[in-house]
């Protein structure tokens, strides 16, 4: 009965991550998640080699599972699909990376989603609020707002004929991306795990390109998620009946024997 509880608690942990992914299949730049399993400590009954005879030993051996476990949940890092909006501040990356925002409290914060605006201040920042770094600031009277693949960010002035360049988006990456804490708000923090972030110039040493006026959807895929979810639900099934059967299995005993 523990080890079907296991197996319970197991599945029920895989449905809320697949319901999770579900729950953000429309949000920016969103990153699905995977649940992995791993096996609880075995009881070893009979050590593979052992001796079972004076001239002969155990080939197998005898070894009993206690149950299984979430061993954790990786975040799959593939392209979500790139859509045109029309918005001259709405940033895709198309390939690896990250844009790098400043968090309250001065944490550096990491995001896929590039829906970005000006405030008040003429300042690049997110939906929240939150400047984006390095620091991008738009001159008050710019009539259009141009960003090259690579972050260049250019501004045409009222009055002046040729756009100048304003400053350029860098774009982290990570020796370890799955190593990433997820913070919500879309937002991720560095690691141990991640390593440091690597701040550089779009479209090199393996960063990806910078797309004006796209965004980049979410890489969930819910025909994948529904099946997933069938599974998991056949599987909480299984280990339910497990429970069911073993204990009319002990009942039996106490009744009859």
């Amino acid at each position: 009965m523990h080890i079907a509880r296991t197996g319970l608690d197991a599945q029920d942990m895989r449905m809320r991550v697949i319901s999770n992914n579900l729950a953000n299949v429309n949000t920016t730049g969103y990153k699905r998640d995977r649940a992995a399993f791993e096996t609880l400590a075995y009881q070893t009954v009979t050590a593979p080699g052992a001796p079972s005879t004076a001239e002969s030993k155990y080939a197998t051996g005898l070894n009993l599972g206690t149950g299984v476990k979430i061993q954790g949940t990786s975040r799959i890092e593939t392209q979500g699909t790139l859509a045109q909006t029309g918005n001259s501040l709405d940033l895709a990356l198309d390939g690896d990376g990250f844009f790098q925002v400043q968090l309250p409290g001065g944490t550096l914060g990491y995001t896929r989603a590039g829906n970005f605006s000006r405030s008040a201040q003429g300042l690049l920042v997110t939906s929240e609020g939150y400047q984006v770094q390095p620091g991008i600031t738009v001159p008050e009277g710019a009539t259009s707002i141009t960003i090259g693949t690579d972050g260049t960010v250019s501004a045409t002035i009222a009055g002046q004929t040729e756009p100048s360049e304003i400053g350029q988006i860098q774009i982290a990456n990570f020796p370890n991306a799955a190593g990433l804490q997820a913070k919500g708000d879309n937002y991720l923090v560095e690691t141990a795990a991640s390593g440091a972030a690597n701040l550089g110039i779009a479209g090199q040493d393996g960063r990806g390109n910078i797309r004006q006026g796209m965004l980049e959807g979410s890489n969930v895929n819910v025909v994948e998620e529904l099946v997933d979810m069938i599974e998991t639900q056949r599987a909480y099934e299984v280990n339910s009946k497990m429970i069911t059967a073993t204990d009319e299995m002990l009942k039996y005993v106490n009744q009859n024997i």
